[in-house]
């Protein structure tokens, strides 16, 4: 079976500046000084703007660098993947950062395709 993944345009619309800024917020906290609470409220906000990201058109079609983009982030977001509440807070932290880093990515095709300054 699969399933895939639509939005109704502008029911969600993105929010790229709100996406660069969460990017950079995660992107800015530090292991020492960042708390397992603060990661886990920080993750599912991160995954949420990559989920996003992954149901716009961004030219997989075409561009094999955005399709590996694609495989990344799928492989990602699987659930098996994901740091459980048990793993180590650094194991959680790199967690973030990777999809943070990774969002960020998806952002910067994003704004290329839609003629946006990029973030």
């Amino acid at each position: 079976m699969v399933i895939t993944v639509t939005r109704i345009q502008d029911a969600r619309p993105v929010d790229v500046e709100l996406i660069g800024d969460s990017t950079d917020a995660a992107l800015l906290m530090e292991l020492g000084t960042t708390t397992r609470n603060q990661i886990n409220v920080k993750t599912p906000i991160l995954t949420g703007h990559l989920q996003l990201l992954l149901s716009e058109d961004l030219g997989a079609d075409e561009d094999e660098a955005v399709r590996e983009l694609f495989r990344q982030a799928y492989a990602l977001l699987d659930l098996s993947r994901r740091p459980s509440q048990d793993a180590p807070t650094f194991v959680a932290y790199f967690y973030m950062r990777e999809v943070a880093t990774l969002t960020r990515r998806f952002l910067w095709v994003y704004s290329q395709r839609n003629r946006l300054s990029a973030p």
